[in-house]
């Protein structure tokens, strides 16, 4: 509970308020003009929202919403949307008005929890465009109806789209804090075609392109593992590369909003100063958090740009020269694929005790072949129980998968997955990141066997004792039988 007295200085009147947040999920208080607030300070220079008090733990932050006439802490004009801890007897202006913080009592400390991934729709309108590098953006949006976001830092959502007519799924990083929970940022970089083999990053360069302020998306989320959260530390070491940097942003971010004590080491890897994501916003998170150390690598020669920070691939002798007690960090990578590979050869071979390694990889889903499976005639298929696929497969015979509910027998490619095949066909299969780590796709195999090309994360080993499997990243081996 945060006590002040609000002082009008244009009439000189003066009352206390006490400021508790009502609801115990969002922990925080609004200040502004709108009855709606929790705080509601009539005058013609305050805003409609104007700031609000976030609570965590022991302490209390304000931020400036995005006021018209701004905010000042004593006599300090305070950022837009970055969050100032309070302290007693701190003076907080809007307007004609100042808020002397009285005192300070402790709240619950809570953390954002995620029981199960949501498969819901929400609407994301677009209310601003960053652009970051000359191919990277970021864009903000607001839910709609309005609402909170609540995930945790390092998740990931799904956009649904629909492209040239198509339905289009793809998966994104969350790049904002749940600390400020009213707006949701992804970060998005554009994809040449020379780095896929289907059309050159279909939606990322979509986003790019045609998503302009006051669109709307539909998204599903958050998905994912791979957040701070979860896993608590004296010590964070957070490494990437390129647009995997994203992640990081969220978990840096929200260390920083709510008063973290640990020690943060931050490694980015980019070919040139010009290709470092979200810069200026690190430095100067940098400069005000003393906790937070930053490490520019590059690794592509530059010409006739000074740079004093460091050069090459992360290796051992860089690794060791910018964190030499990394062994004692909680460490999270993400990147592409090639960098993700050669990161954790580097950790397993320096002996790092790799219960403390956590990664996400940055590459898109695989796309739908050009050539739809074919369909057999309907057959009619008995209901089954459950089989954990008894039978062995004949990994010699054409692919055929057998959706049991849909009744329909289908040949395929060994390189479709089980999601591609059923779409393909006119199937409905609930799913999310297609990505294999939310675990939405979850379906009983009934009986055959499957192949995945990497270990999803989405599975727990019950569900695979249960003969669960994951459509989206699922292959099928010879024929199988799918309850769907």
């Amino acid at each position: 509970m945060l006590k002040v007295k609000v002082i009008n200085q244009s009439t000189n009147e003066f009352y206390e308020s006490c400021l508790e947040p009502k609801q115990t999920d969002a922990l925080e208080c609004l200040i502004g003009r709108h009855p709606s607030c929790d705080l509601v300070l009539d005058g013609p220079t305050v805003s409609r929202v104007h700031g609000r008090i976030l609570f965590q733990g022991q302490r209390c932050y304000f931020s400036d919403l995005g006021s018209t006439d701004g905010s000042r802490l004593n006599n300090e004009t305070v950022a837009v949307t970055q969050s100032y801890a309070l302290a007693t007897d701190d003076v907080i202006r809007l307007g004609e008005f100042a808020l002397l913080v009285e005192s300070i009592e402790q709240m619950p400390q809570t953390q954002p929890t995620i029981t199960a991934p949501s498969t819901d729709t929400i609407t994301l309108r677009c209310v601003q465009i960053i652009q970051e590098t000359s191919d990277v953006k970021t864009f903000r949006f607001r839910a709609e109806p309005a609402r909170l976001f609540d995930y945790k830092p390092g998740q990931f959502i799904t956009l649904k789209l629909n492209i040239d007519g198509k339905p289009i799924n793809r998966s994104y990083s969350i790049s904002s804090s749940p600390s400020r929970p009213h707006m949701l940022e992804i970060t998005v970089k554009r994809v040449p075609a020379a780095q896929e083999g289907m059309a050159p990053g279909l939606v990322s360069n979509w986003l790019h392109d045609h998503l302009t302020v006051g669109n709307t998306v539909d998204s599903q989320g958050p998905f994912g593992h791979f957040n701070c959260i979860d896993h608590p530390a004296d010590k964070y070491l957070l490494v990437s590369a390129g647009s995997g940097i994203t992640p990081m942003m969220s978990m840096a971010q929200w260390l920083w909003d709510t008063g973290s004590t640990s020690k943060i080491v931050f490694i980015h890897s980019a070919r040139t100063p010009a290709d470092i994501i979200c810069r200026q916003r690190l430095e100067l998170m940098a400069r005000q958090n003393p906790n937070l150390e930053l490490a520019w690598t590059l690794t592509r020669p530059t010409t006739g740009v000074p740079w004093s920070g460091y050069r090459g691939r992360l290796g051992e002798i860089l690794l060791k020269a910018i964190v030499p007690d990394f062994e004692c960090f909680t460490t999270f990578v993400c990147g592409p694929q090639g960098f993700m590979d050669s990161t954790k050869s580097l950790f397993e071979g320096l002996d790092f005790p790799m219960k403390n390694y956590f990664e996400e990889s940055f590459g898109g889903a695989k796309g739908p072949k050009k050539s739809a499976p074919k369909a057999a005639p309907m057959l009619e298929v008995e209901a089954a129980p459950v089989v954990i696929a008894t039978q062995e497969a004949d990994q010699s015979a054409e692919p055929v998968v057998v959706f049991a509910k849909s009744n329909k027998e289908v040949s395929c490619d060994g390189d479709d997955c089980l999601l591609d095949v059923a779409e393909q066909v006119g199937i409905e299969m609930a799913s999310g990141c297609r990505m294999g780590s939310c675990g939405v796709c979850k379906h009983q195999l009934i009986e055959g066997s499957v192949t995945y090309d990497d270990e999803p994360g989405g599975l727990s080993e019950s569900d695979r004792d249960n003969g669960q499997v994951l459509v989206c990243v699922a292959r099928p081996v010879g024929r199988v039988v799918l309850s769907a």
